[in-house]
């Protein structure tokens, strides 16, 4: 069966995912074709165009389009829960008991007029929608590769209504323990400070959790944000995950905060830098977050997990690098799987294994997240060719140990290999490189390459075989989705990728999965003593990551990076020469 997931229902990081037969054959962003972070308001027609030709398939000849956002029945405890919880915005009480698939019926009418101009033939193509929180879900047990019973938590801003799942999977049916539904949403408190605290919400999360380690959690009590009750909690609307009037404005602009947040906090932050009281506020909410999501794991899938060991987690939540951390140190925690596209994104590829799996498919664990498209090396030549005299470049007989020697010089490196990669995180096809154990080489890229914040942390690849002394622990981590305590030995070694709180958001790179990787970081142990490269991804501040060879061709150009390597060909500018 071929399977398109779309997704794009909540109007940001629209995505496409394609599973055929139970393998997955391609996925990727609309944001990396259409050269716009998040997509906003945009259907993944790029993206879906991309997974057809990857496969080499007509539109005709796909069997059902599987879509994460589904109607929830006026019977549904949801819609009730969402009315009573915004009483104090009469209208939109009223819309969620009278109307209250209004969206649903909004985004099927935009898939189907995509699936039109795809060329799809709705005739013989089945249009399947999914329950946004069952999408999450099913992208990360579906996926994990985990036998037996497995426990499922699914932790997000908001789908349909629900915002977040504890459930477990089981011989390939995911089934429901609890659900809490918006407002009351752990994701959506993280989102509103993190509009708080200057940053863009849905894009600056991870911002905050990297300010995070700078400041004292102690030091301020905002348990107020999300109070305790029976079953878990309420999100505290006075404060947070406001809408209507009880909204901040600031030039016409509103905020999921509100006025008596800023009358107990004070303004908004708006300086750059990680400064008092600001750090302390971020870790602050870091803290409670963590405690809340670990008190809930607790409560609902705590007697699973003694009994199977196993989670998988999915998410906007779950791309919480610092909570996976303390989830993986519970005892009863043996193994962790945490969608490397946990955000929306990934729902267009949980969709379609969700239908897959209803199906009665059997599915192909997911090995890697390298998704999207590659270049020949005949489109990377015709790229460098357009740009003319601007650039030099010339074919390397070991692209690996040649950038190797780069690096070791303390030269960062722009790296393009193979298929891009699907998800946020750069795992080495699209990625800028540097030794971590040059000094100052983190502040540089920061400064004058990504143009970012300086306080913002680095990644490190390292071997697999190397992991286990590098962090400890043997629990596999390709995808930077989980922190770890760097042994002490090694923060001296590679200081660039060791963050403030001693730990790192490691990947582990296997020979197998990307072997051109694997040679670099080898080849940089031969000339350093460590198999670890400091890694992060191939874009600046404000821009998805790249896609092609142009796109990386446009970065190159706009910033201080001295080399850039596309496949084999080592390119650099004509008037650095």
């Amino acid at each position: 069966m071929k399977i398109l997931g779309l997704s794009g229902a909540l109007n940001h990081d629209s995505s496409a995912a394609l599973i055929v037969d139970g393998e997955i054959v391609a996925a990727a962003e609309e944001e990396r074709f259409i050269r716009d972070k998040h997509a906003k308001n945009r259907m993944p027609i790029e993206a879906a165009r991309y997974c057809l030709a990857e496969a080499g398939l007509s539109p005709e000849e796909i069997d059902v389009v599987a879509f994460p956002y589904d109607k929830v029945s006026i019977f549904e405890k949801a819609r009730w829960h969402y009315a009573r919880r915004y009483w104090y915005a009469p209208d939109r009480a009223l819309d969620a008991i009278f109307n209250g698939n209004r969206r649903f019926r909004r985004n099927r009418a935009r898939v189907l007029a995509m699936g039109e101009e795809l060329g799809l033939d709705w005739q013989n193509t089945e249009f399947v929608p999914v329950l946004h929180h069952l999408a999450h879900a099913s992208s990360a047990y579906h996926l994990s590769g985990f036998d037996g019973r497995c426990a499922v938590m699914g932790v997000d801003g908001k789908g349909e209504y629900a915002t977040t799942f504890f459930g477990y999977g089981e011989n390939g049916r995911i089934h429901k323990i609890k659900e809490f539904y918006d407002p009351d949403s752990l994701s959506g408190m993280y989102g509103a400070m993190t509009e708080y605290l200057g940053f863009e919400m849905l894009d600056g999360e991870y911002k905050v959790m990297g300010m995070a380690p700078y400041g004292d959690p102690e030091r301020y009590d905002f348990s107020r944000l999300l109070p305790e009750t029976a079953d878990g909690f309420e999100a505290n609307t006075r404060l947070i995950n406001t809408v209507g009037l009880r909204r901040y404005k600031e030039n016409g602009q509103g905020f999921y905060f509100s006025p008596e947040l800023l009358e107990w906090l004070g303004p908004r932050r708006r300086d750059e830098s990680a400064i008092e009281p600001y750090i302390d506020y971020a870790a602050a909410v870091q803290a409670l977050f963590e405690k809340r999501c670990m008190a809930l794991m607790e409560q609902y899938l705590g007697d699973i997990l003694r009994e199977t060991g196993q989670l998988a987690f999915a998410g906007g939540g779950a791309l919480n690098v610092k909570l996976n951390q303390k989830i993986l140190a519970l005892p009863h925690v043996q193994r962790l799987f945490v969608q490397p596209a946990s955000g929306d994104s990934g729902t267009a590829l949980g969709a379609a294994s969700y239908v897959a799996a209803a199906r009665g498919e059997r599915l192909s664990p997911m090995r890697h997240a390298y998704l999207g498209p590659a270049y020949s090396v005949d489109e990377i030549d015709r790229a460098i060719a357009e740009r003319g005299a601007t650039l030099r470049c010339r074919r390397m007989a070991d692209a690996a140990e040649e950038t190797a020697r780069l690096l070791a010089d303390g030269h960062p490196v722009a790296w393009f290999q193979g298929r891009m990669e699907f998800g946020p995180r750069a795992l080495g096809n699209r990625s800028i490189l540097g030794c971590p154990s040059a000094p100052g080489i983190a502040d540089r890229i920061n400064e004058q390459i990504k143009f970012r914040e300086q306080w913002r942390p680095f990644c490190p690849s390292v071997l697999d075989r190397v992991a286990p002394e590098f962090v400890g622990t043997e629990h596999p981590a390709p995808y930077m989705t989980i922190t770890f305590d760097v042994v002490e030995e090694w923060k001296t070694r590679v200081p660039e990728v060791v963050h403030e709180d001693g730990t790192a958001r490691v990947q582990t790179v296997a020979a197998d999965t990307n072997p051109i990787y694997y040679a670099l970081i080898e080849a940089l142990e031969r000339l350093t003593g460590d198999g670890v490269v400091l890694n992060t991804s191939l874009n600046r501040r404000g821009e998805p990551m790249v896609c092609a060879p142009e796109d990386a061709i446009n970065m190159f150009l706009g910033c201080d990076l001295e080399y850039l390597v596309l496949g084999d060909r080592l390119v650099t500018k004509a008037d650095a020469e």
